[in-house]
């Protein structure tokens, strides 16, 4: 008898959600297809069935909203009359009625986690940082079997309800398990880290940094918009890359924002980190960087610094200690998440024997 599959629902902000995504369906002892708007993404080297939602967005300048005051107050997002909506959700519902899957992890939407259950299928929801005790989101929590916290129970929000504790299982930050390198070819550059879902940098803010601490040579991932802006001699832009790990391990320290990905690669390679958090919403990045700096794992600044403020900043950030950071990677997070999603998926398959 064929093992029921297990539907894996990606956000569209950013990479993080796709690649981890990826890195637990490999890991998992029975087939899984990924769900989502996957339209920006790569997806050739999926490993295993895909299926492509239509866009859910409105209008040109989407900011997240759905524009109705009417709005049921456990929905964050409904917008009425969006047929592209309609397409999305009556797509979804074909799939799981032809599917029969066992079980849908939802990384993230409040919105699909509750269809989900309309349609009778359980879920383990994905909780995020940040302060998430809004109405739309413990619904949710409450609907789901249990809840997945990509990141370790320390920098959890002070604001969490106990039952939401209780019922999350910290995985901790999902890396590849990456080993920190230890070897002595760390070159003393200084790594800033742009990532996808962001906006990217300027070169003028760059330059100035880079002007302002000219002992150092200053290596840039990611967007970056040039504006015709000369960089000085100790300024390398990069762009995207496919595999940062390289430019990491011989980084001194790494500059760059709250996202998942960011800080699951410094802490992996066991690196000295500023963070400037990108704005979220439910201050996701912010509470993330603010735990991170009280347990002595990384430098806050809520926002670009000026140019005069780099020198100290760097400073300070070469005192702390990348062992902080680094014990916050634990080995073995894919192989913990994808038992977590087998034993859910079996205890569904026993209920409906």
């Amino acid at each position: 008898m064929s093992r029921r599959p297990v539907g894996y629902y990606v956000h569209h902000q950013g990479a993080g959600h796709w690649q981890r995504a990826c890195l637990i369906a490999r890991a998992l002892n029975r087939p899984m297809t990924l769900i989502g708007t996957l339209s920006d993404l790569d997806t050739r080297a999926a490993p295993g069935s895909i299926l492509a939602l239509p866009d859910d967005r409105v209008g040109a300048g989407f900011d997240g909203q759905d524009g109705s005051a009417e709005r049921p107050q456990g929905l964050h997002y409904a917008p009425l009359g969006a047929d592209n909506v309609r397409a999305r959700m009556g797509r979804l519902a074909a799939w799981i009625v032809e599917a029969d899957p066992a079980l849908i992890v939802v990384d993230v939407s409040v919105e699909i986690a509750l269809f989900a259950r309309l349609m009778s299928v359980p879920t383990l929801v994905v909780r995020l940082a940040g302060t998430r005790t809004d109405l739309p989101h413990l619904e949710a929590f409450r609907s789901a079997e249990r809840l997945l916290a990509f990141f370790p129970p320390e920098i959890d929000s002070a604001a969490t309800p106990t039952w939401v504790r209780a019922k999350t299982s910290y995985a901790g930050l999902l890396t590849a398990d990456v080993v920190a390198d230890t070897s002595p070819e760390t070159d003393g550059s200084i790594l800033v880290i742009y990532g996808r879902g962001g906006a990217g940098g300027r070169m003028s803010d760059l330059a100035a940094a880079a002007i302002s601490v000219p002992d150092r040579h200053w290596h840039v991932l990611g967007p970056v918009d040039a504006s015709g802006i000369v960089a000085p001699d100790n300024l390398h832009v990069h762009g995207w890359v496919a595999d940062p790990a390289p430019h990491i391990a011989r980084a001194e320290l790494v500059i760059g924002g709250g996202g998942d990905g960011v800080v699951s690669a410094v802490a992996a390679a066991g690196k000295r980190f500023v963070c400037l958090p990108e704005p979220r919403a439910f201050d996701e990045q912010v509470e993330k960087s603010r735990a991170l700096a009280a347990m002595g794992a990384a430098i806050h600044h809520e926002s670009w610094p000026e140019p005069g403020a780099w020198p100290g900043i760097i400073a300070a950030a070469l005192r702390l200690d990348p062992a902080v950071i680094g014990g916050l990677a634990k080995p073995g997070v894919i192989a913990r998440t994808s038992a977590l999603i087998a034993e859910e998926a079996d205890r569904a398959e026993a209920r409906r024997r």
